[in-house]
């Protein structure tokens, strides 16, 4: 007794067969041969694999060639990655003879045929389609859903990611943001599928997180700007200017990738779902110490380091810049700092004001000239003050010398007066009676009389 199968088969094989000239049964080869037009998808079976193309039994009278090009969306493919001897695929007729005579297939564009309807469709159902990676290209990836999708390096990850060679062959679900057959355009979204997953989870962490809480991550992407940290769940964004307190040219001089930084929280913008971390903040400012020893007031020396149009700047001798208004350059209005000082000039200033909050110190010129000049007269009083005793000094001095010469004066007259007196007490010494003594002094008393009568 013969099974289904057998009787099918026997059926078959009649129907494949005819009747020759002398009524024998033969084979009707013609019969089963398939026809086809181009444009039509058929199904057929590997049969060998060259290196540049694929050869294809279709039933065809001869069979179909598949050229590398139309074996797969991806570029440069090797053949034997795609298809293996055996393998039932299908494929579209893209030209039933060429110019050797053979039917040419295309794999490639029989996927995308299909693809195009299921993707399509996906697309009004706002359903998600997946791929997987093939190819790295400028901007961002290309996914195989049948044909090219590209995936926007922006819309991989919440995360910033610099190396895009590391998701190669990775297969990712993704929604359909913009389709456009005419240009055969498809642009996947891999983060507006990670969003649905991750929005409560990154409004547990914002809601959490506090304006000037201090925070642990890992550095997760290094940008010209500055540097992303993971903080478990959602990025914040460390800004060049608060990497560090001195100048930093580019952030790697700084941190890594994968550096694990204790950061302070510096704003918060929910709506927008970013955050501003700060690392310097996690340092003691070299500033405050240089500036620790000075006060408002104070008059300081330094050198003139730059000249722009509102003022100029000068390195202070403990290392910070201050700023010298426009304003304050001289006394009288000046329309450029330029006219009064020069890039390199020593230059005394007196200190405005410290502002320790934004780093800044506002310096005056003029204020210090006006107290140079009040200096310079407290001098020349107190230069004069000293004088003042050496010329009282000269003056008593030349009383003491008028005073003894007077003194001496005196002394000499009355030393000769002393002489006069003892010469007349010993002329008054009464002499000897009829003697030429006696004569004489009674003549100088006659003669002194009559002087003074």
């Amino acid at each position: 007794m013969q099974d289904q199968g057998t009787v099918k088969k026997d059926e078959e094989c009649k129907d494949c067969m005819m009747e020759d000239e002398n009524g024998r049964l033969v084979p009707d080869y013609d019969s089963t041969i398939k026809f086809f037009n181009e444009g039509d998808l058929i199904t057929g079976t590997v049969v060998k694999i060259d290196k540049n193309e694929v050869l294809v039994d279709v039933s065809y009278k001869s069979e179909g060639v598949i050229p590398l090009r139309e074996l797969s969306v991806k570029r440069d493919v090797d053949p034997r990655e795609v298809v293996s001897v055996g393998d039932e695929i299908e494929t579209l007729v893209l030209q039933k003879e060429d110019a050797e005579g053979r039917l040419i297939l295309s794999k490639r564009r029989a996927q995308y045929e299909k693809a195009w309807n299921k993707i399509t469709e996906a697309s009004k159902k706002n359903e998600t389609i997946s791929g997987r990676v093939i190819e790295v290209v400028k901007g961002g990836l290309i996914l195989d859903i049948g044909l090219r999708g590209f995936l926007p390096a922006s819309l991989i990850d919440y995360k910033r990611v610099r190396d895009l060679t590391s998701y190669l062959g990775c297969e990712f679900e993704c929604k359909i943001i913009e389709i456009d057959r005419r240009r055969n355009n498809v642009v996947l979204s891999r983060k507006a599928v990670l969003g649905n997953s991750r929005k409560k989870e990154r409004n547990e962490i914002l809601s959490k997180l506090e304006k000037g809480q201090l925070v642990v991550g890992k550095i997760s992407s290094i940008v010209d700007f500055g540097a992303f940290v993971d903080m478990g769940g959602i990025d914040g964004l460390i800004h060049i200017s608060e990497l560090s307190w001195e100048h930093v040219s580019h952030p790697s001089e700084i941190v890594s990738m994968g550096d694990e930084v204790k950061v302070q929280v510096l704003d918060i913008d929910k709506e927008r779902e970013r955050i501003s971390l700060g690392l310097k903040q996690m340092q003691k400012d070299p500033w405050q110490d240089k500036i620790k020893d000075y006060k408002e007031g104070d008059f300081i020396e330094g050198k003139i380091t730059r000249i722009v149009p509102f003022g100029a700047f000068v390195e202070l001798p403990c290392g910070p810049e201050g700023l010298i208004h426009v304003s304050e350059i001289a006394k009288v209005r000046v329309e450029s700092p330029e006219i009064v000082v020069k890039v390199g000039q020593n230059v005394k200033a007196r200190i405005l004001e410290i502002d320790r909050d934004k780093r800044k110190i506002c310096l005056s010129l003029k204020q210090s000239a006006t107290e140079d000049k009040k200096d310079k007269i407290a001098e020349e009083e107190e230069i004069k003050e000293q004088v003042k005793p050496d010329e009282e000094a000269e003056k008593e001095l030349k009383e003491e010398l008028l005073v003894s010469e007077k003194f001496e004066m005196e002394g000499s007259k009355d030393e000769e007066e002393q002489e006069e007196k003892e010469g007349e007490e010993q002329e008054e010494a009464v002499p000897e009676p009829g003697s030429l003594e006696e004569v004489l002094q009674q003549m100088k008393k006659e003669r002194a009389q009559k002087e003074n009568g």
